[in-house]
This record gives structure tokens, C-alpha cells and sequence, in this order.
């Protein structure tokens, strides 16, 4: 039985730098305290679909950090990235992390709360 996440890295133990997501557009133009419920609901709901809670939590930390530190967060806790901008990751027993581009960046689209 082969890991699903072993086949991601470049070279043999090559680690992938994280980066952020490119720019990208909401559906509909939304305020930044609906994006801020938007990634509350997802953080919420995340480890109800799989995966490991710790690695959950690792991932939020890192998605809410700088770069920097977001690279040191993944690389400890073993998270293995196969899209550099976190959008999809795996842990070390195989199992899959796919994060919306909306917990990793603000939508171009983002508009001011009155």
C-alpha cells in the first residue's frame, strides 16, 4: 500500500515552498466581516471531513501567518504541500487537506464594511 502523498515532493525529500495564492475574485463582491465568517465556518467544519485535527490546526495557523513562519509551521508539522500555495496538502499517513483560496488570501473583489 503506496502513500497518496508520497509521490508530491520534486527530488527525493525536496521540501516545496509555500507562496501566496494568486490574486483571485469572489463570486459576488463581499465585505471583509463576511469573509471573516466565510473562514470561521470553514475552520469550524474542516475536521469534520477527515484528516487529522492537529494538521487542521496547523494549517490555520499557517494560513494565518507570514510567509516566513507559515513555512516553518508546515515543515514541522510534516505536512506535505503539493500546490505551493497550500491549496492542497497531505499529511503523512496519506490523507488530503484542500484549503479555499478564501482561508489564504483576500478576494480582489473584497469590499469595505460601512
Amino acid at each position: 500500500m503506496g502513500c497518496a502523498g508520497s509521490s508530491q515532493s520534486k527530488a527525493d525529500g525536496a521540501v516545496k515552498k509555500i507562496r501566496k495564492p494568486k490574486p483571485w475574485k469572489h463570486p459576488q463582491p463581499i465585505t471583509k466581516s463576511q469573509l471573516i465568517q466565510l473562514r470561521d465556518e470553514f475552520w469550524d467544519t474542516a475536521p469534520h471531513y477527515g484528516g487529522r485535527k492537529e494538521i487542521w490546526d496547523a494549517l490555520r495557523a499557517a494560513a494565518e501567518a507570514d510567509l516566513t513562519l507559515a513555512q516553518a509551521i508546515v515543515d514541522s508539522a510534516g505536512v506535505i504541500v503539493q500546490n505551493a500555495d497550500l491549496t492542497i496538502c497531505y499529511d503523512e499517513r496519506g490523507a488530503k487537506y484542500e484549503l479555499p483560496k478564501y482561508v489564504l488570501s483576500e478576494p480582489t473583489n473584497l469590499i469595505r464594511d460601512n
